[in-house]
């Protein structure tokens, strides 16, 4: 018996000593670390649940109750909305009751001197009141119906179904703003295919007494198959796809006053294959602002029109650049001075602030800098005082910061270093921060600008506490030019031996409006780098130039010859990789998506010699036919650059193939069309290469749910048979 217990009792202490080693070595899997993994969640980072302001007040979730904090005032914490009221509020306008708070959008009513929450349910744009704890009312919305815009002030809902716009209020009430038979003919939809900033194809008036829209002509873009396999006799569904060289669609600008139900066109004239970019109101609604770029893209004119006559009242200025203008924020005007606004350009080579007057005199530069301001938030409610993020002091943060428009004066709220996201209160003396960096899963903090101090009101966990993770190192090395500095990040494996040999996957983008690695979580790192970097690879991204945060000349490097300097730097990856005594120089891959498909082709196929294994999503082959807007911004016309297109066609490269290069694609992108890869295939059968292929059926241009742990496991699974 005794010896019995005792082998128990060995048994149990064995068992009780060895659960933290074996937590320690145990592997996180596709579905712990990829979006639409079924544990994906269970590894992210924890937040505070609707963490927003109302007003001076900051609101947050838990569990079927909303809370509101003032936190000027002391004991200010009360309940704002618990699951019983809202539904009992629901019911008492003939509403089902809901199961779960839904998420809200807060506003603070500054009339009323009340908050409000805004929320959608039962196909109803509801508000409920916080002070009277009852709706105050309900716009309701058809299957179909999307593009939702709502003006808080007016109460009104901008929606639209199929390509015609209407006007939803309270009472069931729609008005039809446009619409055409012409099935060419679409109104309020986001156009020029998303480029310049644009999200939509709504703009209200300030007070709501005014709808700018977008009206889309695509008769001079012919249709371009897609083909659903859905149904069991495939059907052919047509979009209007306007690819580099060829004719663009037509834009014009109308505006409807719902009290009179009349409209009006501006008066925009020819050419009109221009980009009618970045909309905005005059503060008093009698105006409409519009930065004009030309089919080019060197020339933006901010070009101010009457709302009544729709003519033209002044062009303010013009930016133009030899290579390209990019304009992606419409004017802000000053809160105190609606006499004044607020410009972003890069004219300088870097993105900052200008402060014009409605003449469009330039009163003076506001920021400065060999940095870049990636977002404004807003004024305070006196506008004195503006707030907005930026690379400061490096491009792998962002950082707040203040600027009093009296003196000029900047201050940074923000203390570590890291990637913030700032919000800040009405009164412009508090701010919600959530941020990360390398070694900080997620923190929020509530700082108090006045006094300079901050709160913590979480820190989040290591999600990833128990295991063995992937060391991440982040540096640098010189660009091919010998003189930009740019930033690398390796992910080692978890049981890293300097005295071995280690098979690399460089991931890679390298594109514009990206950048891969950032004082985040882990420097950024992507849970299948962590994954493949369990399995024994190291992971190694450079982002080259032509990519984002770093300035225009870092960017524009590129311009007319895309994929020739960003593979130069690439190399120079390799030439420090393969100076490293633990990478194994015969075993180097390369995996990337989208233009980072572009990439992975093109650096197959033009250091043959170098990359033994490749995988290429959703690639770019040959950019006359990608899209009008973003290939004629980089590679210019096709006519006007003959070479620089044949240069970058990878087609031409098809017989040089001498690696195990697999290229993936969804048969329905819209973005990157299928026919990039499909010629790509033809002309590897013309030199008699060997490419493998995958197509993901019914994804457009990602895949995206629970597909996309199958998509991460099929690459995995190539570098394992070829490059392992």
């Amino acid at each position: 018996m005794k010896k019995r217990t005792l082998n128990i009792l060995l048994i149990f202490l064995s068992f009780v000593f060895t659960m933290p080693l074996q937590s320690q070595t145990q592997q996180l899997t596709l579905d712990d670390l990829i979006p639409g993994g079924k544990s994906y969640f269970r590894f992210v980072p924890k937040s505070i649940k609707q963490l927003q302001w109302m007003g001076d007040e900051y609101i947050f979730q838990r569990g079927d109750t909303l809370w509101a904090v003032h936190p000027a005032k002391k004991k200010s914490k009360r309940v704002l909305l618990l699951l019983d009221d809202l539904n009992k509020a629901l019911e008492a306008r003939s509403f089902k009751p809901v199961s779960s708070l839904p998420g809200v959008q807060a506003r603070y009513l500054e009339e009323e001197k009340c908050g409000v929450l805004d929320f959608y349910a039962h196909q109803n744009y509801i508000r409920y009141n916080t002070a009277s704890r009852s709706i105050d009312f309900a716009i309701p919305y058809e299957n179909g119906d999307g593009g939702f815009d709502f003006q808080p002030e007016s109460r009104r809902m901008a929606l639209t179904n199929g390509k015609a716009l209407y006007i939803a209020e309270n009472g069931n009430k729609r008005i039809c703003v446009a619409s055409d038979e012409d099935e060419n003919i679409t109104f309020g939809q986001a156009v020029h295919r998303n480029e310049f900033g644009i999200t939509k194809g709504t703009f209200w008036s300030p007070t709501g007494h005014a709808l700018a829209f977008y009206r889309m002509d695509e008769t001079p873009v012919g249709d371009y198959p897609l083909v659903d396999i859905s149904a069991r006799q495939a059907k052919l569904n047509n979009m209007k796809y306007p690819m580099a060289g060829m004719n663009s669609h037509h834009v014009t600008v109308g505006i409807f006053y719902p009290d009179t139900q009349k409209s009006v066109y501006l008066k925009t004239g020819a050419p009109r294959d221009r980009y009618f970019t970045n909309l905005a109101w005059s503060p008093d609604g009698s105006q409409l602002y519009i930065a004009e770029v030309n089919r080019d893209q060197d020339s933006c004119r901010l070009n101010v029109y009457d709302a009544q006559s729709g003519s033209l009242v002044r062009t303010l200025f013009t930016e133009t650049h030899p290579k390209y203008v990019e304009p992606e924020h419409p004017v802000l005007f000053l809160k105190n001075n609606p006499d004044q606004f607020i410009w972003q350009s890069e004219r300088d080579g870097f993105n900052h602030l200008y402060l014009y007057d409605t003449q469009g005199n330039l009163l003076r530069q506001l920021t400065q800098g060999e940095w870049v301001v990636t977002e404004v938030l807003g004024f305070d409610k006196t506008g004195r005082y503006l707030f907005y993020v930026s690379t400061q002091p490096s491009a792998l943060e962002r950082n707040t910061f203040r600027l009093d428009m009296k003196n000029g004066k900047t201050i940074r709220l923000t203390a570590d270093n890291g990637v913030h996201s700032t919000r800040i209160n009405r009164s412009g003396d508090f701010a919600l921060d959530t941020y990360s960096n390398h070694d900080t899963p997620r923190n929020i903090d509530l700082i108090s600008i006045k006094k300079g101090t901050s709160e913590r009101l979480l820190t989040a966990s290591d999600p990833y506490k128990g295991y063995r993770m992937p060391p991440v190192e982040v540096g640098t090395i010189l660009a091919a030019d010998g003189k930009t500095e740019l930033y690398y990040r390796m992910v080692k494996p978890a049981d890293f031996d300097p005295s071995k040999k280690y098979p690399v996957v460089v991931y890679v983008y390298g594109g514009p409006h990206a950048q891969m690695i950032t004082d985040s979580y882990r420097w950024a790192a992507g849970g299948w780098d962590t994954y493949m970097a369990q399995r024994g690879y190291i992971l190694f991204t450079v982002d080259n130039r032509g990519s984002d945060n770093r300035g225009l000349d870092f960017e524009n490097a590129t311009y007319l010859h895309l994929g020739q300097e960003e593979g130069k730097d690439q190399m120079q990856g390799i030439a420090f990789l393969k100076s490293l005594p633990y990478v194994d120089a015969d075993r180097i891959g390369v995996c990337g998506w989208s233009f980072g498909g572009f990439m992975t082709t093109n650096l197959m196929l033009t250091y043959p010699e170098t990359y033994k294994v490749g995988v290429a999503g959703g690639p770019v082959i040959d950019w006359k036919y990608y899209e009008v807007m973003y290939g004629e911004r980089y590679m210019g016309h096709p006519k006007d650059n003959k070479e620089g297109y044949e240069a970058s066609n990878l087609n031409n490269k098809a017989g040089n193939l001498k690696g195990h290069l697999l290229l993936i694609h969804g048969d329905i992108d819209p973005v990157v069309v299928w026919q990039h890869s499909l010629s790509f295939l033809k002309k590897c059968v013309e030199a008699g290469t060997y490419p493998d292929y995958f197509v993901y059926p019914g994804h457009v241009h990602n895949v995206a749910g629970r597909d996309r742990v199958h998509l991460q496991e099929k690459i995995t699974r190539y570098f394992d048979d070829y490059l392992k």
